[in-house]
């Protein structure tokens, strides 16, 4: 595996140290690299105090990076792949947290004039030119170095300084970082808190370099994102009291949950400390790399301010031997200088001379009995930092010394030297940003674990930059999916709730939806409730059973009733055909056939021509129909109820007066639909009451009074009808149809009266399906009471077929009666019935100068 440095990058720290070598006397300058072991000089942050906090206290991290420093050199005095022959020496400089001694100590490396606090085990017998500075940890420490030593061409490496701004070439020249610039880490923060839904949001910031412009970053990003700020607020350490609870009273009265920090474990330490203190909690950290990962934060933590945060830390890293160098702290104890002094007693929390009953440290102590936060190894990445800016430095050196006048940009380096990790500076002097997602996730012993749930890689594509997995569920109640709404548990926090499947018609197609959406009146909810699709359209079609058994209802009893019209046709002259009424009978053939095909308007989509077409038609027939019945009533009662032989009443009622009967019944009923179709006409509808989650398409009335006029006025002739055949069910029964007209009334009535009920009672469909039931079961009525008896005479018992048979003239039976002198009245007729056969009903009276042609004979033939 290659360590590239691209020509920009590595061209500009090559340039640099070779500015740097070149302020050495040519004819001492392989002699100085030869006796010396001080050309590398480290510049590490290990004697910082909390000036809030801890007083006069040591930083083990920073001693920790200092560690870390000295383990690179040492393997690299060791190896004979790079600078052979040659020693890598150092000097340590505390600039404790200040800019003023850290630019003190920079100056007087760079001057040639430093001050040694803490030598090399060999001494140097000259004092070397120093070619790079390792270090510091604060980005604004970092800013005022590389201001000062930019001029002297002297590189400045920070493992742990991330402000975007040191990427400005033209401010730091030399200044080279081995970790991601915080211009990344804003960009990945922002992507993190966006992909949680968090879009309402507060934020803390350091108020240095690192602070603001990591800040700043991330808000230009949040807003792209659709990520809005309710606050915003600045902080340091040593701010005044005043300020520090002004910044927790905003907390604690905003409205976001979800917090966002950029600040530095030193300053997380303190707000952290005040949120405690005016028990402000429940929120949602989101953190950056300084302070995600450090473990004395999270031991601080003692009333779980922060449990469940996130944030970005540096990829974990393993370098090979670094943990067993760092454990090893006899050698330091053996140097006898003061400062390893107090880190002995700082590690194992004794002091050498013991005063007021403290633990005496007797040199012999067991770090394997020990835990803190210099034992802790989870800022291996950072000490991984550090190791690889000790060997840029050492490769980097060892390329000039190895080239004459021109010298190659790549440099191919050992895997073993770089762990099998791909290293390189761009032309900014900023590595490959990659971050690992770290989760505080609390454990049974109240202590805080910090979980890898997710990656982060800005050389990937924007969709791919960022994954998660593993990420814990610290929820009261489990999102609410989609089709779902959130409805809060009574008594409980706001976290706390259930969810509701949406009603029906109503969608959510969000997580965690507040609201159900009501969906547009002409569609529905589908069965997820995630979507609204449209409403089924229900009518009574061709295509469905119902529907077609109900046509073929229709066209079957159209067939036979021009099958019946067809007997009566070819038999017309027959007795029974011409006893019955031939020329009403036809037209109540007609009649019944356009009663069939009625009712095929009914079925189909409504449109305005069939809705008015299909109540008109059926008014107009049906009417016409019962007034050809009620004309076959009338001639049959009023035949029969004559009251004087010489009455001549029929000639009131002949065939003209039967036709004008019929044309007089139909017209009123036309007038009646013509009143309907004037005032409001029947018209097509989309009913959506009756059923949510279809649309039932059907003939709205237009105006109810003109369709149960339509109806009432075919009830009131069909009651008629039956009333007048009822009179007449006792009359002889040869030729006498009024019994068979009660019955076919009788049916006719039935199916109308239950008509009602079922029709208003049932749904969608079925409502138009029972009216054409009901108009094809009372024409069926009227057609198979009425006309299928005749058509069995006619076509099964044609001897019955004949004039002596209707006019009751038989051999076993010819009773004659004389009468004198009498007169022929109603009660008359019926002594005369009682003694005779009832099939027998010719009688021939005869009077004293009078001779009356047989009654029947003369009224029906």
């Amino acid at each position: 595996i290659k360590l590239f440095w691209p020509e920009q990058g590595w061209a500009f720290l090559h340039l640099l140290l070779v500015a740097s070598f070149s302020h050495a006397h040519s004819p001492s300058f392989q002699r100085v690299l030869q006796v010396t072991n001080c050309i590398g000089h480290g510049q590490f942050n290990f004697n910082s105090t909390f000036c809030l906090l801890l007083e006069n206290s040591l930083n083990l991290m920073d001693f920790q990076f200092a560690q870390a420093m000295l383990f690179a050199i040492a393997k690299i005095n060791n190896s004979s792949d790079i600078l052979p022959g040659l020693s890598l020496g150092y000097k340590m400089y505390d600039a404790c947290g200040s800019i003023a001694r850290a630019v003190s100590g920079a100056l007087a490396l760079a001057n040639g004039n430093e001050a040694t606090f803490v030598s090399s085990e060999t001494p140097c017998t000259k004092s070397a030119q120093v070619q790079a500075i390792l270090g510091e940890n604060s980005s604004s420490l970092c800013m005022a170095i590389a201001t000062i030593i930019g001029p002297f061409h002297l590189p400045l490496i920070s493992h742990f300084a991330t402000c975007a701004c040191l990427s400005d070439k033209a401010k730091y020249p030399s200044f080279f970082r081995t970790i991601p610039s915080d211009l990344y880490q804003s960009r990945a923060l922002a992507q993190l808190v966006r992909h949680f839904g968090w879009t309402w949001v507060g934020a803390i910031r350091k108020n240095d370099d690192y602070g603001n412009n990591g800040m700043a970053a991330f808000t230009e990003t949040a807003h792209q994102l659709g990520i809005c700020l309710e606050y915003s607020v600045s902080f340091f350490r040593t701010n005044p009291e005043e300020k520090i609870l002004n910044i927790v009273n905003v907390i604690k009265h905003s409205s976001a949950k979800v917090i966002v920090a950029f600040m530095s474990y030193m300053d997380m330490n303190v707000i952290m400390h005040k949120l405690s203190y005016h028990n402000v909690s429940g929120y949602q950290w989101v953190g950056s790399e300084v302070w995600i990962l450090h473990a004395p934060t999270a031991a601080l933590d003692e009333h779980h301010i922060l449990d469940g945060a996130i944030g970005l830390s540096i990829p974990e890293a393993h370098v090979r031997g670094i943990e067993e160098f760092m454990m090893d702290v006899k050698p330091l104890n053996s140097s006898g200088n003061q400062l390893f002094t107090k880190f002995w007693e700082a590690l194992f929390s004794c002091e050498f001379n013991s005063k007021n009953n403290q633990k005496r440290c007797t040199g012999t102590e067991d770090l394997s009995d020990v835990k803190n936060s210099f034992t802790d190894m989870s800022l291996m990445p950072i000490f991984n930092n550090v190791y690889k800016g000790v060997y840029a430095v050492a490769h980097a050196l060892h390329k000039i010394l190895k080239c004459n006048k021109t010298c190659d940009t790549n440099v191919t380096l050992d895997p073993s030297m770089v762990q099998g990790e791909e290293v390189y500076f761009n032309e900014n002097g900023d590595p490959a940003a990659k971050y690992e997602i770290i989760n505080w996730q609390p454990t049974a012993q109240g202590t805080v674990e910090f979980v890898t749930v997710g990656l982060y890689d800005a050389s990937l594509p924007v969709d791919r930059q960022l994954t998660l997995q593993n990420v814990p569920a610290s929820i009261c109640s489990k999102p609410c999916l989609p089709g779902t709404r959130k409805v809060l548990q009574k008594g409980k926090p706001v976290c706390c709730y259930d969810c509701t499947p949406c009603a029906e018609g109503e969608i959510s197609n969000t997580t965690d939806s507040i609201t159900c959406i009501q969906c547009p009146p002409d569609f529905w909810s589908n069965a997820q409730r995630v979507a609204c699709v449209k409403k089924e359209t229900e009518f009574l079609s061709y295509e469905e059973i119902l529907g077609a058994l109900l046509t073929a209802a229709s066209l079957f009893g159209t067939c036979l009733t021009c099958v019946v019209a067809w007997i009566f046709l070819k038999y017309r002259k027959t007795p029974i055909v011409r006893a019955n009424n031939s020329e009403l009978s036809f037209l109540l053939l007609f009649s019944l056939s356009l009663c069939f095909l009625c009712s095929l308007t009914f079925i189909g989509r409504p449109t305005e021509w069939s809705c008015m077409l299909r109540h008109i038609a059926f008014g107009i027939t049906f009417v016409l129909c019962i007034s050809c019945v009620l004309g076959k009533t009338i001639v049959v009662l009023m035949a029969f109820r004559a009251t004087l032989p010489g009455s001549n009443v029929m000639k009131w009622f002949g065939p003209l007066q039967q036709r004008l009967s019929v044309i007089a019944f139909t017209l009123i009923q036309v007038l009646i639909c013509v009143l309907w179709l004037t005032i409001s006409p029947p018209f097509p509808f989309k009913s959506m009451k009756l059923f949510t989650y279809k649309i039932i398409m059907e003939c709205a009335m237009g105006s109810a009074i003109g369709f149960w006029a339509v109806l009432g006025y075919i009830g009131l002739l069909a009651v008629l009808c039956f009333v007048l055949a009822f009179l007449a069910r006792k009359l002889p029964d040869n030729f006498n149809e009024a019994k068979f007209i009660t019955f076919s009334m009788l049916i006719f009535c039935a199916f109308w009266i239950t008509f009602i009920p079922a029709y208003v009672s049932s749904p969608g469909k079925f409502s138009v399906a029972v009216e054409i039931f009901a108009i094809l079961a009372s024409s069926y009525g009227l057609l198979l009471c009425i006309f299928v008896p005749k058509c069995y005479v006619i076509l099964f018992k044609p001897e019955k077929n004949t004039k002596k048979n209707i006019m009751g003239k038989t051999q076993t039976y010819s009773p004659r009666l004389t009468l004198k002198s009498c007169t022929v009245t109603k009660s008359l007729i019926l002594k005369l019935q009682l003694h005779v056969r009832p099939e027998v009903a010719v009688v021939s009276i005869k009077m004293t100068n009078l001779h009356l042609v047989p009654l029947r004979q003369h009224l029906l033939l």
